[in-house]
């Protein structure tokens, strides 16, 4: 007689969910971006944009090249409206594209690895062409252009430049310097993703502790800073970004400019080193950035989670 054998069936498969974009997780990330930029953000931003338009400015030069424009004021130029728009919206775009990106990565058979950068590359882009191109291009015109001296004549205010710029350009006008932006935001989410994903391991490797434990503030400040830093490779993508956008005078500069032909102006004109102008404050933004979503994070969380109601979800 034989045995009978029990046929043991085999687990159903997980079934796949799309990550809900949240109320909540809006809020947190719009609030901590606000904060970001009102407080060193605006000012690390003005540094890095005008170094990477003068390039012939060293660190000290710069700062005495905005404070001459306008004081402490000089250094919070673009901040109402573009850099509040930009820091209020960026967010959202980019967890509802990054959602569904992630997902349909997923669907496709992706892990969670590339799932997970394919998001943020989607996102990024579409942070780009949504909200940041605009938004970067005024703020960067409002760092360079000229300063209006003449006797009695008063300088035309933010809108009055967003508007100008439109009548004489179209959308195209305000939108210059988009493709830059793109790739910018395109290898920050590839690269920043991977670099902190590299540094996590090896903090935990250092201080003996398993994968997938939770690291301390700290240690993921300390993650998400190297992360950062070693992300400034793509430096030469945001001076040429700065430098299609900048209203700086040069009659040596392409009439229409192209991502390709930017470089090659920059790189005729400064060398390698034009490329890289600016790095110094980026990085440091990047520091700063880190801390306010790390360090603040937590705090934040708990106060949009008393006032919405809803678990915040999001890793910030």
């Amino acid at each position: 007689m034989s045995a009978a054998v029990a046929s043991v069936p085999a687990p159903a498969p997980k079934k796949l969910e799309k990550k809900p974009v949240k109320f909540s997780n809006l809020l947190l990330g719009a609030g901590l971006n606000l904060f970001e930029v009102t407080t060193l953000g605006q000012p690390l931003e003005v540094i890095k944009t005008t170094m990477a338009a003068n390039r012939s400015d060293s660190f000290a030069s710069a700062l005495r090249r905005i404070w001459n424009r306008g004081g402490i004021f000089g250094f919070y130029q673009g901040l109402i409206p573009w850099a509040w728009i930009e820091g209020s919206t960026k967010g959202a775009v980019l967890l509802f594209v990054a959602s569904e990106a992630e997902y349909h990565a997923r669907a496709a058979g992706a892990g969670d690895f590339v799932a997970g950068i394919t998001g943020g590359i989607v996102g990024g882009v579409a942070q780009a062409y949504a909200t940041m191109g605009f938004c970067t291009c005024m703020k960067t015109v409002e760092i360079t252009k000229h300063k209006m001296s003449v006797s009695g004549q008063k300088a035309p205010g933010t809108w009055a430049t967003f508007m100008d710029i439109y009548r004489r350009e179209g959308i195209r006008g305000i939108n210059k310097g988009v493709n830059a932006v793109a790739i910018r935001q395109m290898t920050n989410w590839g690269s920043r993703f991977g670099l902190s994903r590299l540094a996590e391991q090896g903090i935990r490797r250092a201080t003996g502790k398993e994968e997938g434990q939770k690291l301390g503030a700290w240690e993921k400040i300390l993650a998400s800073t190297l992360g950062g830093g070693l992300s400034a490779w793509n430096q030469p993508i945001e001076v040429i970004r700065v430098e299609m956008q900048s209203k700086k005078e040069d009659p040596n500069r392409p009439k229409k400019m192209t991502v390709g032909n930017t470089f090659r102006y920059i790189y005729q004109t400064n060398g390698i080193k034009g490329l890289y102008r600016g790095v110094t404050p980026r990085i440091g933004l990047g520091i700063w950035q880190t801390v306010c979503m790390v360090a603040f994070g937590d705090m934040a969380k708990t106060y949009v989670e008393k006032l919405t109601g809803e678990a915040v979800t999001a890793k910030h």
